[in-house]
């Protein structure tokens, strides 16, 4: 064990993506803030690598052990990882193994907009409490209001739960943040391809541009909300991002993990349905003159009809898209909302093959 004057190393392992980010974001300030807590010198490190888990849905360390040595000199590791935990009916923020002075933040937990000042105070509480010395320290200063420590009497270790009201959406929502789903459209080049292909045809076609004036707003919108969720429902069960528990004791998590697999996707086809809203509405405006367009729907034309018109080609356009999803890689689609999925897949691989029994 280290004395005070040795001072305090600490290192962290964050999952590639948006955990990386943050542990980038903090790595100068959690330094400082273990600074002014610990005696000098303190050090922080970090690194990135995929925190791997296991058929029964433990964490693996290895990886972490096996970084932590390539430096003369650490103290603490902690885990960065976007790996949803859960566990006695609450969502699990953090966990600290004392026995192994390891400890392991889940970012998707704090919510999806996760301020740097929770995950700071949450990495010094967990290092604070996985001090390597003897000096007395307090760690409930850095602690949150909402989440409470508990110790597991069978393997002593500690865990950071959220309540049970706020936790279960908090969690969902920092899954969606954390599959990035702003980033979809470019996984869907086939789907968009298509879109854009067929929502063109209602820039020349005159009976769209009638049935467009003629339908009523609250119908458009519900056309558009109709076509949306029917290519969000064929990705999600044409791809099988719908996930089945494996075990009864998984549902709880299962069912967090597909909730946030339909937000993200909701918000994956909110997104794809803008983007040719305004590529169709630019194009229309360029095509269509205003004083032919009068004289088809008898009355004068106005921006409203150029935006009817985009609304209702993005529809049609949304449809023809989920077939042409057909030609996305379903890789890259299970990357978008199933990172745990991928990651168990990458373990059991590796796994089979250090045992010679991959296929």
């Amino acid at each position: 064990m280290s004395s005070p004057e040795e001072g305090i190393s600490v290192l962290l392992v964050a999952d590639p993506g948006l955990p990386t980010r943050r542990a980038e974001a903090v790595q100068e300030d959690l330094q400082r803030i273990l600074g002014e807590v610990f005696s000098p010198p303190v050090q922080v490190y970090t690194a990135t690598e995929l925190v791997k888990i296991d058929p029964d849905n433990a964490l693996d360390f290895s990886d972490a052990r096996s970084i932590a040595e390539e430096y003369d000199r650490v103290d603490v590791t902690l885990l960065l990882t976007e790996i949803p935990r859960h566990t006695h009916g609450k969502p699990l923020m953090a966990e600290i193994y004392p026995d192994q002075n390891i400890g392991v933040l889940s970012c998707p937990t704090f919510g999806a907009w996760t301020t740097k000042k929770r995950i700071l105070r949450t990495l010094v509480d967990s290092v604070i409490r996985l001090s390597p010395t003897t000096e007395d320290r307090d760690p409930e200063r850095f602690g949150l209001r909402w989440a409470s420590w508990t110790q597991d009497p069978d393997t002593g270790s500690w865990g950071l739960h959220a309540d049970t009201f706020l936790g279960g959406p908090r969690t969902v929502l920092g899954m969606v943040r954390a599959n990035d789903p702003w980033r979809a459209v470019p996984k869907l080049s086939s789907a968009l391809a298509a879109a854009s292909a067929t929502g063109a045809f209602g820039i020349f076609y005159h009976s769209i541009w009638q049935m467009s004036d003629a339908l009523s707003t609250p119908r458009l919108l519900f056309i558009g909300l109709l076509a949306m969720t029917s290519m969000g429902a064929w990705l999600m069960w044409g791809k099988g991002l719908w996930d089945r528990p494996r075990h009864e004791r998984f549902m709880t998590v299962v069912l967090l993990y597909n909730m946030s697999t339909i937000l993200t996707l909701a918000i994956s086809m909110l997104a794809l349905y803008l983007c040719l809203v305004l590529l169709i509405l630019v194009g229309s405006l360029i095509v269509i003159d205003p004083d032919f367009m009068s004289g088809v729907l008898g009355h004068e034309a106005s921006f409203t009809n150029y935006l009817d018109i985009a609304w209702l080609s993005a529809a049609m356009g949304t449809v023809a898209g989920a077939l042409g999803s057909s030609f996305d890689s379903s890789i890259d689609l299970r990357q978008l909302t199933h990172g745990q999925r991928e990651r168990q897949r990458t373990y059991s691989e590796s796994y089979a093959k250090d045992r010679g029994d991959g296929s």
